[in-house]
């Protein structure tokens, strides 16, 4: 979670978090899903996979579970705790911090992994930057994004977002996740969508 998203308690909402099933990935078609998804954004050879906004370490653990190594950052102790848990005695690191500007020093990423997190930060122009900065060379964002609801819709569309990656990408690919009703437990009418962006 970022310091924008502040408001939310989310220490409150860690441990019902999981109940969501895009959260949890508790449903085993679900996680299926999700796994085969990853599987086709992250690299085949094990890597080190920067997960910001990471929650209670759901997509952080399918990352472990095809090999790669895990960093995960996020805002709330509680969620922080529990993908700890969750990862117990994998590949993996969890760190308290603010997605904007993740507490991994001089560190460098294969991958900075992040979902759900973008569309509420006040300047995603300057935030996409940073995180490119975190990149190593031939690196990639993957960034997974929607806008939800049909009324008042909130988040960021993907024409947006690849206007935002313009700067900081020579190579966008997006890939419309609204059609595969496994990926979040039931159909959905909104834009969902992944986007990875290489050099």
């Amino acid at each position: 979670m970022s310091e924008s998203e502040a408001s939310v308690d989310w220490d409150a909402a860690a441990p019902a978090f999981d109940d969501e099933p895009d959260h949890g990935l508790r449903d085993p078609e679900v996680r299926r899903a999700w796994a085969d998804r990853l599987r086709g954004w992250l690299p085949g050879a094990a890597a080190d996979v920067l997960d910001l906004g990471c929650g209670t370490g759901s997509l952080s653990l399918l990352a472990a579970e095809q090999g790669h190594r895990v960093t995960g950052v996020d805002l709330s102790p509680a969620m922080v705790d529990l993908a700890r848990a969750k990862l117990a005695g994998r590949d993996a690191v969890f760190l308290v911090g603010d997605a904007t500007a993740p507490p991994v020093g001089e560190q460098r990423y294969d991958v900075v992994l992040v979902r759900h997190v973008l569309w509420s930060l006040p300047d995603p122009a300057r935030v996409l930057r940073h995180w490119r900065g975190l990149l190593r060379p031939g690196g990639r964002l993957v960034l997974i994004e929607g806008r939800w609801g049909t009324v008042s819709p909130v988040g960021i569309s993907a024409d947006r977002l690849t206007g935002l990656l313009a700067p900081v990408a020579g190579h966008v690919r997006v890939e419309r996740l609204s059609d595969d009703p496994l990926l979040w437990g039931r159909a959905v009418a909104d834009e969902r969508y992944a986007v990875v962006a290489t050099e």
